[in-house]
């Protein structure tokens, strides 16, 4: 396979997001609706957000953490934070596990903090030990610090897109939902997997290890077997498969790599996302390469229809490394999305518009990627779309966890 072209998304700087807010630079809105509009990505980078490498520092490990803890601790520490799972966590072959929150705010309430130095206690607040017993002292206190910082990220892209779209209507329905949904993801290195099998064997045969033993000394076994057997994990391999977010907007830390035998960021893997995207007007895919401690804004399927093709959602996948399968991969993300009874209009151009974006770029792909024409009609809900959307990618009923 011809390996995939290296994607630099358009960097936006804090400081001129800023700067776009209070006097409306025409140059940084073309720039932004250069990548987000339809001949760009549908992604961009913003760069320098004032103390969020602390939070991203402290808060990407815990998701390793937590998906190779004992389950039952594991249990009352989500409960303890208000968090929940959205993925089956007794399976131990999950290639994902994934750890949700609503954050919930008020409308009335709402100020932008962008300026401010969000962060400026964190190094007293968030103060976390390596310790296992108090790894997860603060666990919900930087989940939602970091979850609020990346909405209104997401606020004021809404707001240099309305500007430049015209109706107000981006900003508007985030504020209306009152709500975001934030992700704590971490994606299994094969020696992850290796020792959630050996957990649950161990716990059914009633001997117990220390969490921190057991996930050291599974890292040397399956390293060691795969090469010794000359295995490297095949190119491309997916964390994730083919799909679009069907929100306004997703904001994504940069991803971090752990090393296998310790809780260290794995310096090789230094500006590589691992996150492909086609391109749809360069009929291209492309492996997305972000900059240490940047945010990555992506458009999602909403966005789309309610700009009618002024912004462009993005087809994307998560890549597992060649040759590097002992790595995982951290990342926290938080989606944007209109509140659940938002109507949807979709008008005789818009409809026309989906419909001619919906070449599927590979054969492989149709059947794992349905149509927009197939889950979107004039009327729907947001409620409705998404659990049409989750039916046709996942099936069952369509339902997802509320937490």
């Amino acid at each position: 396979m011809a390996e995939t072209e290296i994607l630099e998304p358009y960097q936006l700087s804090f400081s001129d997001l800023l700067l776009s807010s209070r006097n409306r630079s025409q140059w940084i809105s073309k720039n932004v609706m250069d990548a987000l509009g339809p001949t760009g990505p549908g992604l961009l980078c913003i760069t320098g957000v004032l103390g969020s490498a602390f939070l991203r520092r402290k808060l990407l490990p815990m998701a390793r953490k937590l998906a190779l803890l004992d389950p039952d601790k594991r249990k009352l520490i989500l409960m303890e934070h208000h968090l929940g799972s959205d993925v089956p966590l007794k399976n131990p072959e999950r290639d994902v596990s994934s750890f949700a929150m609503q954050l919930n705010y008020e409308r009335t309430t709402y100020k932008s903090s962008l300026g401010k130095l969000w962060f400026d206690e964190a190094g007293s607040k968030l103060d976390l030990q390596e310790d296992d017993d108090d790894a997860f002292t603060n666990l919900g206190g930087a989940f939602k610090e970091l979850g609020f910082c990346m909405r209104e990220l997401g606020l004021s892209i809404a707001r240099l897109c309305d500007r430049e779209i015209g109706g107000g209507l981006l900003e508007e329905s985030l504020l209306d939902s009152c709500t975001a949904k934030g992700r704590l993801i971490h994606y299994h290195s094969a020696a992850d997997k290796y020792a959630l099998r050996e957990s649950q064997r161990r716990n059914q045969s009633g001997n117990r290890v220390s969490s921190k033993r057991r996930v050291q000394n599974a890292a040397e076994q399956e390293l060691n077997r795969r090469n010794g057997a000359g295995l490297s994990g095949s190119h491309f391999n997916l964390w994730q498969q083919w799909h679009y977010d069907y929100g306004i907007f997703t904001v994504l830390t940069d991803p971090m790599f752990l090393s296998p035998y310790s809780y260290q960021e794995f310096s090789l893997m230094s500006s590589h996302s691992y996150l492909q995207i086609y391109h749809p007007s360069k009929n291209k895919f492309y492996m997305v390469k972000t900059p240490q401690d940047s945010f990555l804004v992506q458009i999602g399927e909403s966005a789309d229809i309610l700009s009618k093709g002024k912004l462009r959602s993005t087809l994307h996948c998560v890549c597992k490394p060649e040759k590097l399968d002992h790595v995982s991969r951290e990342t926290f993300v938080v989606f944007l999305h209109p509140k659940w009874s938002q109507t949807f209009s979709v008008s005789e151009y818009t409809m026309e518009h989906l419909r001619s974006d919906e070449v599927v770029p590979r054969p492989d792909l149709q059947n794992i990627v349905p149509p927009l024409s197939s889950r979107l009609r004039d009327g729907m809900t947001f409620a409705e779309f998404s659990r049409e959307t989750t039916k046709q990618y996942y099936g069952g009923n369509g339902l997802q966890s509320n937490r």
